[in-house]
């Protein structure tokens, strides 16, 4: 029997959160496959004139490879002329045709139905329907509980239902987005009642980021000028006041993240609102919509420019009543450039949905290969699957903090900041994060009540070193230290630093009382290359300037042993300018006794070596070079002869193909603590944060 190839994504209203659903559906299959399609038959806009936000937020962040002309069949405008001129058989012939073209390519198409925007809705669901049961796919019906009582909702599904399976068209389940929190369980039990049991029933509650629209969004709906704080316009409008009061009023009525629409006449609300967002006082500030066409004066805006403005401010010529009207009625959409809605939005779907059930509705894949985007949906999987306690020394950066608070948000690890705890709140704060002492331990080393104990620990550690006390409590002051001896403590499972600190001054602690593991002499380190269609492993390109022959195996055991650990078949390559027995020097020996050392240490380790780059990862090559190989062509752990080579080579492979390099992941010590680049993305310190979480799952092999 033919197993399912694809999933329809419908609805029967405008605004519905068809997206969310998208979104998480794609990065649900992504965990299966890398090869997506997705196909939305009835556009609203011709691409000239706008491009589908979904589908070009779908292909773009999760470079799905699908060209954007291939993923649509008709503009609404064609669809409804060719409907009125009684040529429905001709539109689904057509669709039917594009999307048959899509499933040979593609291992799964997620189709998703129109937006019900504008007029001829009615023919709009007919069609969906019809598609659906066309294509001979099953469906997830998505609506809006916002502004509907239980009944509403109730009754609405319902409908929605019996109009798909009266044209026998399998519904999967239903999605009931932006209830409100209190109706949660209401809303859940009555349709649970209603419906069959093998519908699924997911209901989301009204969540403010995914509602709440940007400051681009605002200044794009208003038609506005920005005249200050045109990099802040990604910040999050949850609500707009309107300041035409006495300022001492007005300043009760600041929340988070509000937009203050004022005349542009209004200095005095101007200069408070700017004033507030400064106070630690007072919360953040969304920003500022001028109206009425004033002309802002000189002296405002002197003082403006003058001033540490981190808030947008626009300007429209419209009075104030109409632009504050314009405001209410703007629906947020989540666009490729809005990373943070876009991870809100999967969390939010894994979070509520069961994802388990649904695949198993949906359909049975067969594994095509570890892709980037499986590997690191799986890191993620693994982290939750048992969560882990890790410590970021470096509180006060800004990336540490963002990333810290996307890993809180997903439940992915615990973690400790430290820092002085003033100075990395009022950062929370400004930057609008959701980290706080509840969900989030916050110390300074010094202020600690742990601080005389980890003191008195390191002065007996060290003690055969000769250090004094009075050492080990300066010591004790210096976040890495105090990080790494919380770790050595077993009062966190990890640790991750190097934003701000160099490599030495993250991993010296550990080696001075963390120290190897037994049967270990050798701290190492691995990247995970994540190439287009694979992730291979790098070693070693961060620590070992130039390792023995003994060294040289050492890290390729190790190397091994973590790709093993990490859902990744090891075959290893050790690497030199020539392969197999055609050259010499004292380079190529020193790899060659490596790999004779590696197979006599590890027989069960798929080991070649030396071999070439090329001969290693490239099939043609590796048949030719080295025909009765293993290895050869197929290598999935690279261990390079020195630092020199390593560095460069996965910089260049970085640089040169787009790789994600997560990394480096230090092998060896008895406790994962690992090192960033100072110059790491929020990404990065994300994906080293999740690696060192699973290393510390000493059980998981």
């Amino acid at each position: 029997m033919e197993t399912n190839k694809s999933v329809f994504i419908a609805t029967a209203e405008p605004y519905s959160g068809k997206s969310t659903v998208a979104l998480g559906i794609v990065d649900m299959l992504l965990s299966k496959t890398q090869n997506i399609g997705y196909f939305k038959p009835i556009i609203n806009d011709s691409p000239e004139v706008k491009v589908d936000v979904h589908i070009d937020t779908l292909i773009r962040h999760f470079k799905l490879p699908i060209q954007y002309d291939r993923s649509y069949a008709y503009t609404r405008d064609e669809a409804n002329l060719l409907a009125e001129s009684g040529f429905q058989g001709e539109i689904i012939d057509t669709i039917i045709s594009k999307y048959k073209k899509l499933e040979e390519e593609y291992d799964f198409t997620i189709i998703e139905g129109s937006d019900f925007l504008g007029e001829g809705t009615a023919f709009e669901f007919d069609a969906n329907a019809t598609i659906a049961k066309n294509l001979g796919t099953p469906v997830i019906i998505v609506t809006s509980g916002a502004g509907k009582t239980v009944q509403q909702i109730n009754n609405n599904i319902i409908v929605i239902i019996k109009n798909f399976l009266q044209r026998k068209v399998k519904v999967l389940g239903v999605v009931i987005n932006k209830v409100d929190p209190g109706q949660l369980e209401e809303v859940k039990s009555h349709l649970q009642t209603q419906v069959k049991k093998n519908i699924l029933v997911t209901v989301i509650p009204n969540i403010t980021e995914l509602k709440s629209p940007s400051m681009e969004d605002v200044k794009n709906h208003l038609k506005a000028e920005v005249m200050f704080g045109e990099k802040y316009l990604s910040n999050r409008a949850d609500h707009f006041i309107f300041g035409a009061m006495q300022i001492s009023n007005f300043l009760n009525h600041i929340k988070q993240n509000v937009l203050i629409v004022t005349p542009g006449d209004r200095a005095d609300i101007i200069m408070a609102s700017l004033q507030a967002n400064l106070s630690k006082n007072y919360p953040k500030i969304a920003g500022i919509v001028l109206t009425g066409g004033f002309e802002i004066a000189d002296s405002v805006i002197r003082l403006i420019e003058g001033s540490n403005t981190n808030v947008p401010v626009l300007r429209v010529e419209e009075p104030s009543f109409n632009a504050a009207t314009k405001v209410a009625g703007i629906h947020s959409k989540i666009t490729a450039d809005n990373t943070d809605k876009i991870h809100v939005a999967i969390n939010t779907f894994r979070k509520y949905m069961d994802i388990e059930a649904l695949e198993k509705e949906i359909a049975a894949f067969k594994p095509v290969g570890m892709t980037p985007r499986m590997f690191q949906y799986q890191l993620v999987s693994w982290a939750k699957g048992k969560k882990k306690h890790i410590v970021l020394p470096e509180g006060k950066d800004e990336r540490i903090l963002k990333a810290a608070d996307r890993l809180v948000r997903q439940g992915i690890v615990n973690i400790t900041l430290l820092g002085d705890v003033s100075e990395i709140s009022s950062s929370i704060s400004r930057l609008g994060l959701c980290l706080n002492q509840e969900n989030c331990q916050i110390i300074n080393p010094h202020e600690s009540f742990q601080y005389n104990e980890y003191v008195d620990t390191l002065f007996e550690l060290r003690k055969g070193k000769n250090m004094p006390l009075e050492v080990a409590k300066d010591l004790m002051t210096d976040v890495a230290y105090f990080g790494t001896m919380m770790v050595y403590k077993g009062h966190a499972d990890g640790m991750v630093s190097g934003a701000i600190h160099t490599t030495a001054h993250t991993i010296r602690p550990a080696l001075q009382f963390v120290k190897t593991k037994p049967g270990i002499s050798l701290v190492s380190s691995v990247f995970f290359m994540c190439l287009a269609d694979r992730v291979t492993i790098f070693g070693d390109c961060a620590i070992n300037i130039n390792p023995t022959a003994e060294e040289l195996a050492e890290i390729a055991i190790s190397s091994a042993d973590t790709s093993t650990k990490f859902g990744i078949d090891a075959r290893v390559a050790m690497l030199s300018y020539s392969s197999g027995d055609s050259g010499s020097g004292e380079d190529v020996e020193k790899v060659r006794q490596a790999t004779e050392i590696v197979k006599s240490k590890r027989p069960d380790i798929l080991v070649e070596g030396p071999i070439q780059y090329d001969a290693a990862v490239d099939a043609e090559t590796g048949k030719q070079k080295m025909p009765n190989s293993k290895v050869a062509g197929n290598a999935s752990v690279l261990i390079f002869p020195d630092l020199n080579t390593g560095n460069n080579t996965y910089k260049a492979v970085q640089r040169e193909t787009g790789a994600i390099a997560i990394g480096p992941m230090l092998q060896g010590l008895n406790k994962p603590v690992n090192d960033l680049s100072r110059g790491c993305t929020v990404d990065d310190i994300f994906n080293t944060v999740v690696i060192t979480a699973i290393q510390a799952q000493e059980d998981r092999k």
